[in-house]
């Protein structure tokens, strides 16, 4: 693999890299796409980036060096999350694959009571969506409407997990979408 995952140390020695890194980089797909150095201070201080519940890493390729981080969110409960950022010179070379293969390889090899891995991104961002199922993540749910953007509609956002057995076994469980029968008869077309 090309990347790893590198442990950092946001309220101590790697806390000024942070913050230069997450105001020092446009993150066009995310929900704050320019946050600024109070709010990144902020998140520090509350435990957003390291507490019982989060954890966080800079991500480091083997040619390039350091290329963004991956922050894991929800680890003590069943369903784990993320945020993952790219510095914006290495967005579009293909890196998000191998990046969510080692964090999935980190989050069910560390946390044993994480039974599923969720993600989300905006419709929109086409290049994490293939990253994803390239990654052997299975979509499961479009939020129409439900990401705000500022300045703009909102659009939808499309959330993608794996799962500990298809981890595991090296598989990918489908979704089963058809409705049972009794609910299909009761939709307004009948279908």
């Amino acid at each position: 693999m090309t990347v790893t995952l590198r442990r950092m140390d946001p309220t101590g020695a790697d806390r000024e890299a942070l913050i230069e890194f997450m105001t020092g980089n446009p993150f066009p797909f995310h929900l704050w796409p320019a946050p600024p150095r109070e709010q990144v201070e902020q998140a520090i201080a509350e435990g957003a980036y390291r507490d019982d519940d989060n954890d966080s890493f800079w991500i480091d390729h083997a040619e390039h060096g350091r290329v963004g981080c991956f922050r894991f969110e929800d680890i003590q409960d069943s369903t784990a999350m993320f945020d993952l950022r790219l510095a914006a010179a290495w967005r579009g070379r293909g890196l998000a694959t191998d990046i969510l293969r080692a964090a999935t390889d980190h989050v069910f090899t560390t946390h044993a009571n994480v039974n599923r891995f969720e993600g989300q991104t905006r419709e929109d961002n086409l290049a994490m969506r293939h990253s994803f199922v390239r990654a052997g993540w299975v979509q499961e749910a479009y939020y129409r409407e439900g990401w705000p953007v500022e300045g703009e509609d909102p659009k939808a956002s499309v959330a993608y997990s794996v799962l500990r057995r298809d981890w595991a076994n090296g598989t990918t469980t489908p979704l089963r979408w058809a409705l049972p029968g009794a609910l299909r008869a009761n939709t307004p077309t009948g279908e």
